[in-house]
Parts: structure tokens; sequence; C-alpha cells
């Protein structure tokens, strides 16, 4: 009998819904929150693979959220995500030097249209890479944030600027500004007990999974 050289790989089980391993299932800490602003995700494939990324979390929680992973697109297939009708999309970045805000005229803003917002899930370079090669996502109109709240990322990941945040974290805040009756608490409150149970991981603790919140009271939206 021929004995194999090495062992077969065992495969983990994953969480249909999250996409997840069994053991790190996001599932219990989705809160459903209303919204009525479309999201893209617009996801560099190196962010998909991370642990610690705060995408999945978003998406089980917003019922209008797509994510589309990749790094180039071609102009016909972004002309599509980006666009829908009677929706007017905005991107979720700042006006920098290297890749500049196009001029916004209120005439080409459809009358009483519901947004849909455009996120890019990348480091700062990739990001800025993906604006520089797609003039498309470059030419929207830019949403950019007042100085975001203290991040609760920085437990798990470290980030080089003080105003960076999770994707999840300024997704939320975006969806404030567009509609001012969103309410993101519930939403923070289960992405931090997300960022707990990744930092206890990394601690090397018995708790191995994602506890709910305490607070009674999230996810009741």
């Amino acid at each position: 009998m021929t004995v194999p050289d090495h062992p077969p790989t065992v495969r983990r089980a994953t969480c249909g819904r999250c996409r997840r391993p069994q053991a790190t299932c996001l599932c219990a800490l989705a809160r459903p929150t209303p919204h009525r602003t479309e999201v893209l995700v617009l996801q560099h494939p190196q962010e998909q693979r991370q642990a610690k990324n705060s995408v999945a979390l978003l998406r089980l929680s917003l019922a209008r959220c797509e994510v589309v992973v990749g790094e180039r697109f071609a102009p016909e297939v972004l002309q599509g995500l980006l666009h829908r009708p009677g929706r007017q999309t905005w991107l979720l970045y700042p006006d920098v030097p290297a890749a500049p805000a196009p001029a916004v005229v209120e005439a080409d803003r459809p009358a009483e249209a519901a947004p849909r917002l455009v996120v890019v899930d990348a480091t700062w370079r990739k990001s800025l890479r993906l604006l520089l090669e797609h003039p498309a996502l470059a030419a929207l109109p830019r949403l950019s944030l007042p100085a975001p709240p203290p991040t609760r990322y920085r437990a798990i990941r470290a980030a080089r600027r003080p105003d960076q945040v999770s994707t999840l974290e300024a997704t939320v805040q975006a969806l404030s500004v567009l509609e001012p009756a969103f309410d993101g608490a519930p939403l923070l409150d289960a992405f931090e007990a997300f960022v707990s149970g990744v930092a206890a991981r990394q601690r090397g603790g018995a708790h191995r999974g994602f506890a709910p919140p305490s607070d009674p009271s999230v996810g009741s939206g």
C-alpha cells in the first residue's frame, strides 16, 4: 500500500451566510438596520481574505448592501455598478490632490433621487490606485466626512493616520449624513463586539467566537 507523502488537507467548515469559518461566524452579531441608501462596496481581493475585515458584518446588517470584489473593472461593467435608474451616486472618498473631486453642478442631480453610496474597501494606496485607473469612479461626486470619532478598530488593526477608520464605521457615518434619521448605533455596538472577539483571539484567550453585545436593546430595530 502506498502511503501519501502529505496528509490530506482538512477544510474548515464555513458558514453559508457570512462566508466565514464556523468558529468565527458573524451571524449572531448581524444587526438589521433600516436604511434607504443603496451601498456598493468595491472590495480589494486582499481585504476579502482579511479575518479583521469589517465588510462581512456590514453586508449582513444592511439589506441594500452589495459587495463586489476586484481591483480592475471593465468600463462597461463599472458603469453598470455605479449608476442605477433613479439614484444619485456618491463616492465616499476625500478630495485629495492626487485625485481631486470633480465639480458638481446642482442641475446635474436628479430631483428627489434616492442616494447610492460607493465605498472603496482597500488600503489608502490601493484605493487611490483604483481611482486613478478608473476615470468613471473618479468622476463621481464625492462625499467627504467630517473628522470621525475615535475608531474602535485600532485595537486589532494599525492605522497610519488618526482619521483612518474601518470601512464599516465610515459607511455608518456616511449613511448618517445622507439619511439624518439613520440610526447606526446598533451596528457600531455589534462592530465593537466583533473587534473585542478578534482582539481576544489575537491575545490567545479562551474566547474563540464573537459574543453578541450585552445591551438587550441592541438590534431591536
